[in-house]
């Protein structure tokens, strides 16, 4: 099916440019999401009266989406979620879950806008692309942790395997800590019962 552009779409096309795409593409995305009208002759003579108007627009939104992009590229919004030992999620972030985290961080975002490409089923650090215009895209981190704790250690660079690890240590070092104390406890128990004994034995001694 042949359309004409209303916007630049990428891997596509420029505003008012005529391509061949898919029938399947254009009525389940080009045409719901007015990115494109059928390249009908009507058509073309109606963009072609409003091009310099849809310019101008998209210009303008332009702007704006140009404006929010350098405040929210680069920034940083921490997802609570529960996770295996492993870091499995029991579940996966989705885009309306990024539209929730980023606009409770002060952002205004659509989860139409948010590309996650690979699903995101694990713990750790996530770069993830937000399109806020067809010419204009920013780039979040998004810190996915079971805790604010937990999200603080992995935005200083440790893995969840890392602090797995470290939290194994920490349990065996009490461990050996107790194991070292109950020992003190026995020797000095030891030690008490030979003094008592060796008391024990003076006082017969001098009995007799």
């Amino acid at each position: 099916m042949d359309v004409i552009l209303l916007e630049r779409v990428a891997k596509l096309g420029q505003m008012g440019e005529v391509v061949s795409v898919k029938e399947g593409y254009a009525r389940n995305y080009l045409l719901p999401q007015q990115k494109a009208l059928r390249a009908s002759e009507a058509n073309i003579k109606a963009f072609e009266a409003q091009k310099a108007q849809l310019e101008a627009r998209n210009l303008e939104t332009k702007k704006e989406a140009d404006a929010l992009a350098a405040k929210l590229d680069g920034e940083k919004f921490v997802v609570i979620r529960a996770a295996s030992d492993s870091g499995s999620l029991y579940g996966s972030v989705t885009p309306r879950d990024i539209e929730a985290v980023v606009s409770e961080g002060g952002y205004t975002i659509s989860r139409k806008q948010v590309v996650i490409g690979d699903p995101i089923k694990e713990l750790g650090l996530r770069d993830v692309s937000v399109h806020l215009h067809p010419e204009v895209e920013a780039t979040i981190t998004l810190n996915i942790a079971r805790s604010t704790e937990e999200a603080e250690l992995q935005a200083e660079g440790k893995s969840i395997q890392e602090l797995a690890a470290e939290e194994e240590a920490q349990a065996e070092f009490e461990i050996s800590e107790l194991f070292d104390d109950i020992g003190s406890a026995a020797e000095d128990d030891e030690e008490l019962a030979e003094a008592v004994e060796a008391t024990t034995e003076e006082a017969s001694d001098d009995e007799e």
